[in-house]
């Protein structure tokens, strides 16, 4: 029996000889190696030749009958070789002997070049569909290319043409610890009677470890321990998990870090196709696409997206109908949708004592949900309940910081209230976060203004709007610092860098601290100014509140020159 090069398939030679178990030369380890593979043939009485290549023979397998056919093959494939590597890749895809193509192919993974190795595997394949050797070469280069769905479709197409190649399982193995299947990857990885590769087992007890605590610490709804845990799977080599990804997402939503889980589930691997082998596989009791479905739906429903929330549940149900726990979201993302859809209706229809009761139905259901929150804040702000509001505005605010619309009700309450530091303090981060936002920036100016008449501040002559003020003259800087009021005064030079780099910032200063003076005046244009002012290194800045000169700053940064500017604006 003699190894024939075009698939793990044996032909019976006319000679008797001991079966030879002869792979490819040249294949590809799960290691991305490649791998020259020496086999020295048991003697008989007649001579062993090399193949070409030719016929049922791969190159470098044993041919019987002591005559070496033609060298053309060798021949062309060497010319071919030293023409470039991209026309012998080129005109490999023209060949008609396999083995020749598959070198080629080789010789573009070794290169890092995988687009054009999988294309020359691709026509391999298609001259000899039953060669296991070239799946699995296939797969190491769709692995490289990070499509892992694919990769493993190819190593288990790999195994039904010869169940005992060890190449093929040993990468199969290898895929499924990426994937975090620790059962799939232990049943390829450890054969009876075969060694297991060290590392790889070292990296599957890791992940194992790791994955059993995750599981352990999900089930008592420890999330700080359990996100610990998924990134040490991730870490130990897990690394292209889906599940695991979305695992991470759902610690983060647990923890009120809502845009880390979105970020978290929009980048999770994908991984298509899904094979039969991976479908069937467990995470958290939840068969796997279901838990990616399940996250996804509680991910949805917290960014108040609950029609696409149901649509993932309902996704999930469909994968796995006997999963309680995916039944019971189902069932509450139903609940909640309908909660929030019946709130917003009355709202519109100003029933807005009958909307807060809708929301907080929700509520009873998902207590976590910062949009529920939110929208019945809006719904105690009309009722002129501002306390009631602030307090559903803070919880919503607890779960989800970042949350826009939150912290606008909130300033508005809080203006409601006449509490007006508080109020100040919520437009001035709106301001930021909304930096073209001009009702934002008004509501900001007008907030400032209150709370300096609540200290007994005279506020005329302030007016919401306006640009850097340029002063050429000491009346014109006299008459404007001595308005009330706080007034910021940028000593410059036209040709000084670092005056012209914090200019701009300048001007964005101006527009988020509304309520302030802000003027500018160039040195060398107005030298009679800054000898008064005793102004000698530019950028400087001084800080005066109605007239009288509070703070200067020489050459500051960005952040010390706002802090100051906040600082007086109060």
């Amino acid at each position: 029996m003699i190894y024939s090069g075009q698939g793990h398939t044996h032909t019976q030679s006319s000679v008797n000889s001991p079966p030879l178990n002869v792979l490819p030369t040249g294949n590809i380890c799960p290691s991305g190696k490649i791998l020259k593979t020496s086999v020295t043939p048991n003697r008989s009485s007649r001579n062993d030749v090399l193949g070409t290549g030719s016929g049922n023979y791969g190159h470098g397998s044993i041919m019987r009958g002591g005559v070496a056919p033609k060298e053309s093959a060798n021949a062309n494939a060497t010319n071919l070789r030293s023409s470039g590597g991209g026309d012998y890749a080129r005109r490999s895809m023209l060949a008609v002997d396999p083995e020749e193509v598959k070198r080629a192919g080789n010789e573009q993974y070794k290169r890092g070049h995988y687009g054009e190795s999988l294309s020359l595997y691709d026509r391999a394949i298609a001259l000899s569909p039953g060669n296991a050797a070239y799946r699995s070469n296939r797969a190491a280069a769709l692995t490289a290319l990070g499509k892992l769905g694919e990769a493993l479709r190819e190593c288990e197409v790999a195994l039904r043409l010869d169940p005992n190649y060890g190449r093929a399982r040993q990468r199969l193995a290898s895929l499924f610890l990426r994937l975090g299947q620790v059962e799939n990857a232990r049943r390829h990885l450890c054969i009876p009677g075969v060694q297991p590769d060290p590392d790889e087992l070292q990296k599957l007890q890791a992940v194992e470890k790791h994955l059993i605590k995750c599981t352990d610490s999900r089930r008592i709804n420890d999330w700080k321990s359990a996100l610990r845990e998924v990134d040490a799977t991730i870490a130990a080599g897990a690394d292209f998990s889906p599940q695991l990804f979305m695992c991470r997402a759902e610690a983060l939503l647990k923890l009120h870090q809502i845009d880390g889980a979105e970020s978290s589930m929009v980048n999770a691997p994908k991984l298509e196709p899904c094979t039969t082998s991976c479908s069937l596989t467990r995470f958290f009791g939840m068969l796997s696409e279901a838990y990616l479905y399940f996250v996804q739906a509680l991910i949805e429903m917290a960014l108040g997206r609950f029609e696409n929330a149901v649509t993932a549940a309902e996704k999930a149900v469909q994968i796995d109908p006997r999963n309680v726990e995916v039944a019971v979201l189902l069932t509450n993302v139903r609940l909640v949708a309908r909660a929030r859809a019946r709130g917003n209706d009355l709202f519109k229809s100003e029933r807005f004592t009958e909307a807060c009761l809708a929301y907080e139905e929700g509520l009873r259901i998902e207590p976590s949900n910062s949009v529920l929150y939110c929208n019945r804040a809006a719904c105690f702000f009309k009722l002129g309940l501002w306390e009631r509001s602030i307090e559903d505005c803070n919880r919503a605010l607890s779960i989800q910081p970042n949350y826009t619309k939150a912290l606008l009700r909130r300033a508005a309450s809080n203006s409601k209230l006449e509490m007006w530091v508080d109020a100040v303090n919520d437009y001035e981060i709106l301001r930021r976060e909304l930096p073209s936002d001009n009702e934002v920036a008004e509501s900001l100016f007008h907030a400032q203004v209150a709370l300096k008449k609540s200290r007994g501040e005279e506020v005329h002559n302030m007016k919401f709007g306006g640009e850097v003020e340029e002063v050429s003259s000491l009346e014109q800087l006299r008459a404007a610092i001595s308005f009330p009021g706080v007034s910021v005064v940028h000593f410059k030079a036209a040709s000084d860098l670092q005056s012209r780099q914090i200019s701009p910032f300048v001007d964005t200063l101006c527009s988020r601290y509304p309520s302030i003076n802000f003027l500018k005046v160039d040195v060398k244009e107005s030298p009679t100014i800054a000898n008064t002012e005793n102004v000698r290194i530019v950028p400087t800045f001084k800080i005066y509140k109605s007239g009288k000169r509070v703070k200067e700053i020489v050459c500051p940064t960005r952040d010390v020159l706002e802090h100051s500017v906040r600082h007086y604006s109060f």
